[in-house]
């Protein structure tokens, strides 16, 4: 018995070593899944080096994600682009032609986490393989991930899984949205810093979130604020029409209607939830807008990728967890809280609302007429005056919002927390240049 016992053990010895003197592609990996014939994606114990016949590499370091509070991930779209650069050069290398590619994480499960979301994303957009194809296979060999998590402190309320980001990425390819042969990493990540205006284009040529502007350009909590006037040369450039404020008002409406844009009110209290008829006349003004919207509220996070959220749930019946993950891709920390449920519960009724107004487009173009479908329009805030009526007193109400008024809200907190860490990440060098009427937003 003794014996039996000393050869069962002894034969996975054997099989290691074997293994290890052959060309087996990851003998020290705890997870090893192949994606195609050549393009390994390993979770392995410790950092290997490459060989003779597999070449190796890991960007556990060289992308890292930067939080908020207890968020990870997804990394954001420029990482994304930057690993496929990476890896498409890898694949077509010369060099490297004869060799397997393993692209191996060894880190912590949020780095895991982030290396799959990053493989599978690359293999639904270069390889032609599906969501739930790519998702089967990260699920192989019994691997498991935790899900994404949102950047609110305390108590995560809603789970964000690897799958939401693959049919994210999917239905973003689908619609236009991600093409990486246009796209311009340097200007994403000049823009999306703190300094630089702080916005991302959610869906390029219709959706613009930002943070929101200030009276005066000037450095609170540590964030650069940006007047209104700094960011009119980039709307313009990019056929911005219109503006949507969705905080307390911070900047006088008429240092943008003034100079032809065209601007909205829809306030609702920091880090709360939209009623049905702010978001009515959210879908009513971006449905009607002539070119592209940029929306805002305090950081330009929650507010404003909660209402981005519900318009792309109805106008491209995304489910609630592709709004929102495609969304954190474009801008990390947006949708937090309760509305990442607000979002979900809104789901089906914006399909349905979306049904109903496709229909109705496609009987106009039909009868050969096409107007403007806005319903409701009495409703609607414009340039913060209503043009049929008076504005209601509980709608001026809202404006005197204590918490927004007094002490520091959940967006300063945010925007605060994103200027430190850029700080940090960019090892203190700030180049500010801000004042009255301009930024570094050329």
């Amino acid at each position: 018995m003794k014996r039996r016992s000393e050869r069962r053990r002894a034969e996975p010895r054997k099989r290691r070593r074997a293994a290890a003197n052959s060309s087996e592609v990851e003998p020290n990996s705890d997870i090893y899944i192949e994606i195609t014939d050549r393009l390994y994606f390993a979770i392995l114990k410790q950092k290997v080096k490459s060989t003779a016949d597999r070449h190796c590499f890991c960007v556990d370091e060289e992308l890292a994600y930067e939080n908020f509070y207890a968020d990870f991930g997804p990394l954001n779209l420029a990482m994304f682009y930057r690993f496929c650069c990476k890896l498409t050069k890898k694949l077509k290398s010369i060099t490297l032609s004869r060799k397997k590619i393993i692209f191996y994480t060894s880190g912590d499960q949020k780095k895991q986490v982030n290396a799959a979301y990053l493989i599978g994303s690359y293999a639904v957009m270069n390889l032609n393989m599906t969501p739930e194809e790519v998702h089967s296979l990260l699920l192989s060999k019994n691997s498991t991930y935790i899900p994404f998590r949102d950047a609110s402190f305390g108590t995560c309320m809603y789970n964000l899984n690897i799958l939401d980001c693959l049919r994210a990425v999917n239905k973003a390819l689908q619609y236009g949205w991600l093409d990486f042969s246009s796209f311009d990493v340097e200007e994403y990540e000049h823009y999306e810093r703190a300094e630089n205006g702080d916005l991302n284009w959610i869906i390029p040529g219709k959706f613009l979130a930002f943070s929101g502007p200030h009276p005066k350009s000037k450095i609170e909590n540590g964030y650069p604020l940006h007047a209104p006037e700094a960011y009119i040369p980039y709307f313009r450039k990019h056929n911005v029409t219109t503006i949507i404020r969705l905080n307390k008002k911070m900047y006088d409406a008429k240092r943008f209607t003034e100079t032809g844009f065209e601007h909205h009110d829809l306030f609702f209290v920091d880090g709360s939830t939209p009623n049905d008829s702010i978001v009515r006349k959210f879908l009513n003004i971006c449905e009607n807008a002539e070119g592209a919207i940029a929306v805002h509220c305090k950081a330009g996070l929650g507010r404003t990728g909660t209402l981005i959220g519900c318009y792309m749930m109805k106008h491209y019946r995304l489910t609630a967890a592709e709004a929102i993950a495609w969304i954190r891709i474009c801008r990390p920390g947006s949708i937090i809280g309760p509305q990442q449920n607000f979002v979900e519960e809104k789901q089906n009724g914006l399909w349905a609302d979306g049904d109903v107004f496709r229909e109705k487009v496609l009987k106009e173009r039909e009868n050969g007429k096409m107007t403007r479908i806005l319903s409701g329009v009495d409703d609607i805030t414009i340039n913060g005056c209503n043009k049929n009526k008076s504005p209601k007193k509980e709608e001026l109400e809202l404006y005197n919002d204590e918490e927004e008024q007094s002490g520091l809200t959940q967006g300063d907190k945010l925007r605060a927390l994103k200027s430190r860490r850029q700080a940090r990440s960019a090892s203190g060098s700030f180049s500010l240049g801000v004042n009255e009427t301009s930024l570094t937003l050329l």
